[in-house]
Parts: structure tokens; C-alpha cells; sequence
């Protein structure tokens, strides 16, 4: 009876030692996940509440009240002319939109740059920026890039042609480096997908550039050439003419020798005893 007792007896008390272990056990991991609760509190981002679309919304849609919701955006992060109320996003009223000038996905934070002014519709004169000009150029499959330029991309613009004085000596030239490109024919729409060929391409350049277009374009011909996306690349003066690309010496130079002028000489002749004789005297104008 005894030791039955005693064996109960240690039974319980390794139960109990098992307990408080297990016990001990849930207690640190509590006390390691609250800490770890702690740490991350610490860390937090502080947010701040932006306007953002509740749908996709295609360029040239209208944005009203209905389409907006607030979102959380890290304070640090906040991108450049994002809205934070509803009376800087419709300062004119809910009832006054804007309109979309790039494709905006849902949540993404609407900015002053993707929208027009309050109840402007999109179009090319929303894109241009202050003091900048809008200028079309005429291309082709060939001097459009076989039709893979679309609105927002960057070009380099040359001109080919011949220059007067030249013996008919045709040159291609750089004239205008990384221009942005705004409308394609009849589209500022950057969202189109394939290739089209386009018949004309909307740049946007200072006024200066467009005299200097215009002229190129009247007098020679005009190609373009695609820039990569995030080429920062500062092109030098590129000029070609026909004896650079086959590699021919430059025609030599024939110096012209002036004559010296020959001098004048004058005579009288006289006779003596018989004799003429031919005497040197100056010469009179």
C-alpha cells in the first residue's frame, strides 16, 4: 500500500514539474512574440491619408467624386503633387472634373501630373509645359520608326539634305536631341498597343526649336530616332556627308597663283650718224 502511495506520489509530482515546464515554456514564447509585437510598433511607417482611384481609369475618362477613395501612403514616399483632400483634388467643386491624361490603376495615388485642371478636357495643349511649343513633323514607316514611337517617348530629330555652295554634296545632321514626343497623329493617348504607322508626330520644344524645325523641315528631310527609357546620354555635334560615309579623302585643295604683273617698259628711238638707236625712258600713264 505503501508503495503504491509513493508511486502515485512521484507520478504526481513529475506531472506537476511537467506542467510548470510547459507553463514556462508558453509564458517566454507570449513574452518573445510581445516583444517582437514591440519592435515592429517601433518601426512602423508614419502614413499620411491620399486620394487614389477605386477603379482603373483610362486616359481621357473623367475623375469625379465617385471614383476616388483615401489610402494610406508612407509620409517619406509621397509622391510630388499627390491630392490629400477633396478641395485640392476639385477646387471648383465635386461637380467640376478632371480628366485623365495617363492610365491610372486602382490605388495608385493620383497626382497633379496624370489629371487636367478642373473641367479641361485631355487633349495636347493639358500636356505642354509653360513655354513650351507644340511642333508636328511629318514621317513615314522609315523616319517614324517603322510606327513604335508613342506618346511620352524621347527622340533624337535629323535632318538629310544638301546645302547650297556645296557642289550638291548632301549632309545628315543632328539638330535636336532627346525631344519628347506628345501626340501621335491624332493621339496623346500613350496607353495604345501595336505598332501603327503614323503620318505626322507632335513634339514638344521651346519656340526657338520650332523656327529651327520649321526650317529644317522645309528644307531637307527629317528623321527620328528612338531613345531608350532612362537615357541620359548628352550627344556631341553628329554630322555626316556623302565622301565621310564611303570613307573618301577630302578633295584636294588646287592653290591658285596670281600671276605677277609684267613691267611696263618704254622707248623713244633716234638716229645717229645712220644709226637708230633705241633709248629707255619712264613710262606715263
Amino acid at each position: 500500500m505503501r508503495a503504491l502511495f509513493g508511486l502515485v506520489l512521484l507520478v504526481g509530482m513529475g506531472l506537476a514539474g511537467f506542467a510548470v515546464y510547459m507553463v514556462q515554456g508558453f509564458v517566454s514564447e507570449q513574452e518573445m512574440a510581445l516583444q517582437q509585437e514591440r519592435a515592429k510598433a517601433a518601426e512602423t511607417v508614419p502614413t499620411v491619408k491620399v486620394y487614389a482611384p477605386n477603379r482603373m481609369i483610362a486616359y481621357g475618362e473623367p475623375v469625379t467624386e465617385a471614383d476616388i477613395t483615401l489610402i494610406d501612403y508612407a509620409v517619406a514616399y509621397v509622391p510630388e503633387g499627390a491630392f490629400s483632400s477633396v478641395e485640392e483634388l476639385f477646387p471648383d467643386g465635386v461637380d467640376t472634373p478632371r480628366f485623365v491624361l495617363r492610365q491610372m490603376e486602382m490605388n495608385e495615388p493620383i497626382l497633379a501630373a496624370k489629371v487636367t485642371s478642373p473641367g479641361k478636357p485631355a487633349g495636347i495643349t493639358s500636356l505642354l509645359e509653360r513655354g513650351m511649343r507644340a511642333f508636328t513633323i511629318k514621317v513615314d514607316v522609315a523616319s517614324g520608326v517603322s510606327g513604335f514611337l508613342r506618346p511620352t517617348d524621347r527622340v533624337d530629330v535629323y535632318w538629310s539634305g544638301a546645302v547650297r555652295g556645296e557642289n550638291g554634296q548632301t549632309f545628315t545632321q543632328l539638330i535636336k536631341s532627346a525631344v519628347e514626343i506628345i501626340a501621335i497623329d491624332q493621339s496623346a493617348n500613350g496607353e495604345t498597343n501595336g505598332a501603327n504607322i503614323a503620318r505626322t508626330v507632335t513634339v514638344q520644344v521651346s519656340p526657338q526649336d520650332v523656327a529651327v524645325l520649321a526650317q529644317a523641315q522645309s528644307t531637307g528631310a527629317l528623321s527620328l530616332s528612338l531613345v531608350g527609357d532612362g537615357d541620359d546620354t548628352v550627344l556631341s555635334e553628329i554630322l555626316v556627308d556623302q565622301r565621310a560615309l564611303l570613307g573618301l579623302a577630302d578633295e584636294p585643295v588646287v592653290a591658285q597663283i596670281e600671276a605677277a604683273p609684267m613691267q611696263q617698259s618704254c622707248y623713244i628711238t633716234t638716229n645717229k650718224g645712220g644709226d637708230r638707236v633705241q633709248v629707255e625712258i619712264p613710262c606715263t600713264n
